[in-house]
């Protein structure tokens, strides 16, 4: 694996540290980096929830595990269709409240290429 994905170092409520990026409230990770998950890009919100548009750029960056985080609270929401675009591409998904997604994640980090949506409120 060329790029390994970076790993999260803290998560709270409305906080998350990832290694060599920073701190913020939500991220979007994949292989070699991440950045600030900026809902208002793609329109979501807690219903309907993830787009499939919210995790086209983890695919482009070279994920072929996503996990996807429901929030602390498990009040984010996954839209069927984003499902259904993942299975169609053949990438590997989990869906999990926020923090056992960042243990999923930080698991397989090191050697699987990995991306994932986190968002670190309700």
């Amino acid at each position: 694996m060329d790029k390994p994905s970076p790993k999260i170092l803290t998560i709270a409520w409305g906080h998350i540290e990832i290694d060599g990026l920073g701190t913020g409230k939500d991220f979007k990770l994949f292989p070699g980096g991440g950045r600030a998950w900026d809902w208002n890009e793609t329109g979501t919100r807690h219903k309907p929830g993830i787009q499939p548009a919210d995790v086209e750029e983890l695919i482009s960056r070279g994920a072929t595990t996503i996990i996807l985080s429901r929030g602390m609270d498990l009040k984010l929401h996954v839209d069927q269709a984003t499902l259904t675009f993942l299975e169609e591409k053949g990438i590997t998904t989990h869906v999990a409240e926020t923090k056992e997604a960042v243990s999923m994640y930080n698991k397989l980090a090191g050697n699987t290429p990995v991306g994932g949506l986190f968002h670190s409120t309700c």
